[in-house]
């Protein structure tokens, strides 16, 4: 069985600290918080930046202040940065953070809605997105909310605007996607093509049993407060991130697996193609 992929949400762009306190919104906070969570055990950290005022950005400033500290702190681990629809759907404002290196950046396969709000990606911006990775060297993360996705994602592969190994996030419980049955979950894993890896989230209530059914049947888990903000179905006791990612450890101990480290998930080729984990070029502090 394949050692236990952990890619680590700490932000996202939704929560706030209204929400919840333990949300993580400066650049110190988030650094702080993927630090722990490295030295705890995680593989992957799927980054979001935000303003002095909480909003979420696509700031490469405040993004390089992020990745820049990470890389000092965890210099092993695979860096994904948010490329989301959900604010703009400027292409080049969107693959701006692109410019600083991450290994990863994440690519929604299709327009859709959450409960609030839509996020708008065109077909056009999501090859255009896929394109600019390529010739950065930046390997996209897979954002899959529903089977059609996955078909496009395969589509991509098709014109060869995604090239192996692909990664998938796999997210279920979004009242307009994909729901956290088995039978679906079975269909979507078998719906991946070669060379895929992949990792079960679970949004709000369904984070744990998204995860408990990911470690049981050896695929990797996405976990963090950009997902789920609560400990409990009944939406009673607030999680924290630490707190939900030693749930995740302590459900891979009772199942025998071991995490991957970010050094093995990057040997199968998901470090930026196109350095060798060198500093990004210094601007302006933004934190």
């Amino acid at each position: 069985m394949q050692d236990l992929i952990i890619n680590f949400t700490p932000t996202g762009m939704v929560p706030t600290r209204a929400d919840n306190p333990a949300v993580p919104t400066s650049v110190t906070e988030i650094v702080e918080e993927v630090h722990a969570a490295h030295e705890l055990g995680i593989t992957v950290a799927h980054l979001h930046a935000r303003k002095d005022d909480g909003a979420p950005t696509l700031d490469v400033r405040i993004y390089e202040a992020i990745l820049s500290d990470l890389r000092r702190l965890c210099p092993d681990l695979v860096l994904c940065v948010s490329l989301s629809g959900r604010k703009t759907q400027d292409i080049e404002e969107r693959a701006a953070p692109l410019v600083l290196a991450p290994d990863m950046a994440s690519l929604t396969l299709s327009s859709l809605n959450f409960p609030q709000q839509a996020s708008i990606n065109s077909p056009e911006a999501i090859a255009r997105l896929a394109e600019k990775m390529l010739n950065a060297g930046v390997h996209p993360e897979l954002e899959v909310f529903d089977l059609g996705m996955i078909n496009y994602g395969k589509h991509l592969i098709h014109k060869g605007l995604l090239r192996p190994p692909h990664y998938w996030n796999l997210l279920f419980g979004n009242v307009a996607g994909m729901q956290p049955d088995p039978a679906t979950i079975g269909l979507a894993l078998r719906e991946l093509p070669p060379e895929s890896h992949c990792a079960l989230a679970g949004i709000g209530a369904f984070q744990l049993t998204a995860n408990a059914i990911a470690v049981a049947i050896g695929i990797g888990v996405r976990v963090g407060l950009e997902d789920n903000l609560f400990f409990d179905r009944a939406r009673k006791s607030p999680a924290t991130n630490l707190g939900l990612l030693r749930r995740v450890h302590a459900l891979a101990g009772i199942h025998d697996r071991r995490i991957m480290s970010p050094g093995a998930f990057g040997a199968l080729g998901f470090y930026n193609r196109l350095r060798s984990r060198q500093p990004i070029p210094q601007h302006a502090p933004a934190r």
